[in-house]
């Protein structure tokens, strides 16, 4: 069974730094695969394949599913679907750590609104100062869509962390991946199938896509709503605020993107109000019956 138990020996936030390292990890590498299909090519195929694993994987259960269940299953899924394709046009565009550091202006928002100390709205106002210093407009060669997008992919990872807490409480282990993952894989048709067939790519460019999609959103996303169970809003926040840095370090390692000094401060600043908005620990059980569902072999 994949259920709470399976990982109930390991701190939930070494699931979260994984699944962040994870995430990086496979934003840096599509970066060639958006170079054969566009980015929203990229984010539909990685949609398609990740929804095809779960698949094999967590057989999904969907007797198990109330009609209570359905809105927030659409909502998730068409929020993971948009927040990476929106992700992924920003990656096309600016730099990776960048782009990380302006998406996370959406969960450090949230975080801000949703704890009880209202002074802690006055963080994300201290990112955005780290943002216009990553961004360095004063050299008039700011990328605004590249900006836009991840300020849309910002909103949806916001929304992303509600829904998945929300939907983790009612199915268990990576069940309600497989259930919202095929979701995203519709709603980012529209955009990804024309990018697909109007591109001559490699043959390659399909094994990599595959590739890509096992890292996330199988076993990051896994990891992120296992994090989740056990996490509230705040103290998961907190952990997020180092992806910024994870960003900054992958684009160096793998897309070699060195970023200069100011940008350098500005990631140091967006961390600090990741840091600072946001108190707090162990989430308490929420007490919701969790629907189990076996794995089982390919047949």
């Amino acid at each position: 069974m994949i259920s709470r138990s399976t990982f109930n020996g390991l701190p939930p936030w070494t699931l979260a730094i994984t699944a962040m390292l994870a995430v990086q990890l496979s934003n840096a590498t599509s970066v060639f695969v958006i170079e054969q299909v566009g980015a929203g090519g990229t984010a539909w195929l990685r949609m398609c394949f990740g929804a095809a694993f779960l698949w094999v994987i967590a057989r999904p259960n969907f007797r198990s599913i109330r009609k209570q269940d359905i809105p927030a299953l659409i909502a998730l899924g068409v929020v993971t679907g948009y927040m990476t394709a929106l992700f992924l046009e920003a990656v096309a565009r600016i730099p990776l750590g960048t782009a990380v550091s302006i998406e996370f202006l959406g969960p450090l928002t949230v975080a801000g609104i949703m704890s009880k100390n209202r002074k802690a709205l006055l963080w994300p106002a201290l990112a955005v100062l780290g943002v216009v210093l990553l961004t360095e407009p004063w050299h008039g060669q700011i990328d605004a869509a590249g900006v836009l997008f991840a300020l849309g992919a910002g909103t949806c990872w916001g929304l992303y962390n509600i829904l998945t807490q929300h939907v983790g409480d009612r199915f268990s282990g990576i069940s309600g991946l497989s259930l919202t993952i095929p979701v995203a894989a519709i709603a980012t048709l529209p955009v990804g199938l024309p990018q697909v067939i109007s591109h001559d790519f490699a043959w390659w460019t399909l094994l990599a896509a595959a590739g890509i999609a096992l890292i996330t959103p199988v076993i990051a996303f896994g990891l992120e709503m296992l994090a989740l169970k056990r996490m509230n809003h705040t103290a998961f926040g907190t952990l997020l605020s180092i992806e910024p840095a994870f960003g900054i370090l992958i684009g160096l390692l793998i897309l070699s993107q060195t970023p200069t000094w100011f940008q350098f401060a500005g990631i140091i600043i967006v961390i600090a109000a990741g840091a600072g908005a946001q108190r707090g620990g162990r989430r308490q059980d929420p007490g919701v019956p969790l629907v189990e569902v076996p794995l089982e072999p390919l047949k």
